[in-house]
């Protein structure tokens, strides 16, 4: 019988949403995680919480039933939600289905692996019983690490990139190093940087971006709140006015900025995270009044251009990735761009 899944409340997680705390750590949408709620596949120090919009305290214990848990991942026989049924991939390519995407390997080390993620394919699998994931992949390459990590739906993943995202990707092979890149990225000091083309003439050719990132009230998105700023003198998007700041469910974010190459209409920056909250990058530009080309989800629909659908997806890529191995050495990978972004942008030229 497979285990429930348990989660204890951290001090940074205090006076949270229940359902927007369990959205961040289970990667679903808030109204996925008001379902399970709904059902009672949810309980809060051994009870089911009366309501989804109930705030989370320091040290709660929050347990998914078994029931829920399965059906995080994949609702298959052997409760095994990252091998591949490799009759229903083939029937899928015999009916003319969708492609599956493959990342590439980048690095190949005892302790770990680097990846380079194609854009189309999520980094996990989530409640809508995916196939074609990294982790899908990962396992079906390495075995070994389905034992690896804290969540059996995320194999030695310690972080993610967006579905519509494309880059590095770093992937623990050993539960020691899995631990040693968590405790790197709890104290930030892993270094990602991204390639990313935003709409507009960005004026400063470099800029710090410290809005405080939610998620959106009643969207399955994202929302960011200017700072100390009304947002029509500021020139500041107000990215969403569902943004709930008034249930401490706002965390930091912080993302810094340089100017790669300008262009009539768009401008091509090198992006520095410092923390890593969902969709930061792309709500952190779209807050900031110059969205990422091609972004389905953070745009305003009068501001939709003949260039994001010419593009066909999302101008990111995570381009260089740099962690410390378990000897202390600094490891340090790059990545250029794919060529449907270069070759995109020598049309903007």
């Amino acid at each position: 019988m497979p285990k429930p899944k348990t989660i204890t409340v951290s001090k940074e997680a205090h006076n949270q949403r229940l359902d927007t705390f369990l959205s961040t750590e289970l990667s679903l949408s808030r109204s996925q995680v008001q379902k399970m709620i709904e059902s009672k596949q949810i309980t809060v120090n051994g009870k089911p919480p009366k309501k989804a919009g109930g705030q989370v305290k320091e040290g709660n214990v929050i347990v998914i039933s078994s029931h829920s848990e399965k059906s995080l991942s994949k609702k298959t026989t052997d409760r095994d939600p990252l091998m591949k049924d490799r009759e229903t991939s083939s029937a899928r390519a015999s009916l003319g289905m969708t492609r599956m995407l493959t990342p590439t390997i980048i690095a190949e080390t005892p302790d770990y692996i680097v990846i380079e993620k194609p854009t189309g394919i999520l980094t996990h699998p989530t409640m809508a019983e995916e196939e074609n994931t990294v982790a899908n992949f990962i396992v079906e390459k390495y075995p070994e690490i389905k034992k690896v990590g804290d969540d059996p739906i995320r194999p030695g993943i310690v972080h993610r990139l967006d579905k519509e995202a494309s880059g590095l990707l770093v992937i623990a092979r050993t539960q020691k190093m899995f631990n040693h890149l968590k405790e790197q990225f709890k104290n930030r000091t892993i270094e990602k940087e991204y390639l990313a083309l935003a709409h507009g003439k960005v004026a400063k050719d470099w800029d710090e971006i410290n809005f405080p990132i939610t998620r959106s009230d009643t969207a399955d998105r994202m929302a960011a709140r200017p700072l100390s700023v009304i947002p029509a003198k500021a020139g500041i998007q107000d990215v969403d006015s569902r943004f709930h700041g008034n249930d401490n469910g706002e965390k930091s974010a912080k993302t810094e900025f340089w100017i790669e190459q300008r262009f009539v209409n768009f401008t091509l920056l090198r992006v520095k995270i410092h923390t890593g909250r969902m969709h930061q990058i792309r709500v952190h530009l779209f807050a900031y009044n110059h969205p990422l080309v091609g972004d389905p989800l953070y745009i305003q629909k009068k501001r939709k251009h003949m260039w994001d659908e010419k593009l066909g997806r999302l101008f990111l890529h995570a381009v260089k990735l740099s962690f410390l191995d378990l000897a202390g050495e600094r490891q340090t990978f790059e990545s250029a761009l794919p060529q449907e972004l270069t070759e995109f942008l020598k049309q903007l030229s």
